[in-house]
């Protein structure tokens, strides 16, 4: 089946008891068993629950792997698959990345005895020189938050293969409509089901997908031990986004490769980070392992944070919010929200500016937005 079939059909047949086409939301905790030792498939919603079993069968087929876990939050997720190190283990990850990630690996993975090295991606090879003996896994973001920086994933790939070490990629920003970094060799995939697969704001969750049977078992064994999995309401939330999620990501880059233009050119803007423009350094490789650049825009403004105030004090229909992926537009402002936990001493190091801004860009009609984005940047 193609992707958009996928989506709709996959893990989410008719229910056999009554016909429903849509899959139950199956609010127990508990399963009545047969007898000791004898149950239906479910023993304790923690364990397994058929509306969150439906989502992970979903998530694992629209990344193209054999297996898929839904959890509480993204960081819910990442906190499973940094549950495969043990102490002395270490990290190579991508610098530009997360701050939620980061405060993760910096303040409680590190307690674990786990220590992170963060290369600079612009330079693959950097990842190969930062490797130990005691190397296990790399993480990396592609496209990165806020940057939108693209890593080459195949050549990561051929780098872990070489040193035996796991290769897991943050795929949010991308989406599996637009990327799909199995398929090019990596081990585990990452999401924030928050974002693009749920859709519409109104949920918090995780996912992590593979195709390695043996990662998936300790993985699977590590979500039911540490307990972080969504409910079934959030299970069927985000079930209820995926089946839109290929029509929402065709309009999220349509709107973003038109403001993208635009902004590119505007006076008032000193820098712009995305991926879909033809002069974007970057622009050849997205296009080799994406099949679209989806809606994240970063720009710099001229005139430094006093501008980014104004701007963004002046905008209607973007709403200065955390987050992204929603079908609403949002602005954030990296250094103050998403990335706080880095110190400003690092976050400049990274190049998140003071007057760097990040746009998810909605679905709204994309003349309304660019006259938000006028008006904002011209004053009026």
């Amino acid at each position: 089946m193609e992707f958009e079939t996928k989506a709709i059909h996959e893990g989410q047949p008719s229910d056999p008891e009554t016909g429903a086409v849509i899959v139950p939301i199956y609010l127990t905790s508990t399963y009545e068993q047969a007898a000791i030792g004898q149950h239906k498939g479910y023993e304790y919603s923690r364990t397994g629950n058929p509306t969150r079993n439906a989502l992970e069968e979903a998530l694992a087929a629209i990344e193209n792997a054999k297996f898929g876990l839904a959890f509480a939050s993204g960081l819910a997720a990442t906190t499973t698959v940094l549950s495969l190190l043990k102490s002395g283990d270490h990290i190579v990850a991508g610098d530009d990345l997360y701050g939620g990630t980061y405060r993760l690996l910096e303040k409680v993975v590190k307690n674990w005895d786990v220590i992170t090295t963060y290369v600079d991606i612009d330079d693959i090879s950097n990842f190969e020189a930062a490797i130990q003996p005691q190397t296990k896994l790399i993480w990396v973001e592609t496209p990165t938050n806020p940057l939108l920086k693209i890593i080459d994933i195949a050549a990561l790939v051929k780098i872990a293969r070489q040193h035996n070490i796991i290769l897991v990629v943050d795929n949010t920003f991308a989406s599996p409509y637009f990327q799909r970094p199995l398929e090019l060799g990596a081990d585990i995939v990452v999401h924030s089901t928050t974002k693009y697969l749920g859709g519409h704001s109104d949920v918090i969750g995780g996912a992590v997908v593979t195709s390695n049977q043996q990662l998936y078992t300790e993985l699977k064994f590590y979500q039911n031990a540490i307990g972080a999995v969504p409910s079934p309401f959030d299970s069927w939330l985000v079930l209820r986004g995926i089946k839109t999620l290929a029509v929402r990501m065709r309009e999220h880059e349509k709107n973003a490769l038109v403001l993208a233009k635009f902004l590119a050119q505007h006076p008032k803007v000193e820098r712009i980070y995305y991926p879909g423009l033809p002069s974007y350094e970057q622009h050849q490789l997205a296009k080799s392992q994406m099949s679209g650049f989806g809606g994240m825009i970063s720009l710099e403004l001229k005139g430094g944070f006093a501008e980014v105030e104004k701007f963004a004090a002046r905008l209607k229909l973007f709403l200065l919010a955390e987050s992204l992926g929603g079908v609403e537009s949002l602005l954030c402002y990296p250094a103050k929200m998403t990335h706080g936990s880095l110190p400003d001493a690092e976050r400049y190091k990274r190049g998140i500016n003071d007057n760097l801004v990040r746009l998810s860009v909605g679905i709204e009609n994309v003349l309304d937005l660019q006259a938000d984005l006028e008006n904002a940047l011209s004053g009026t």
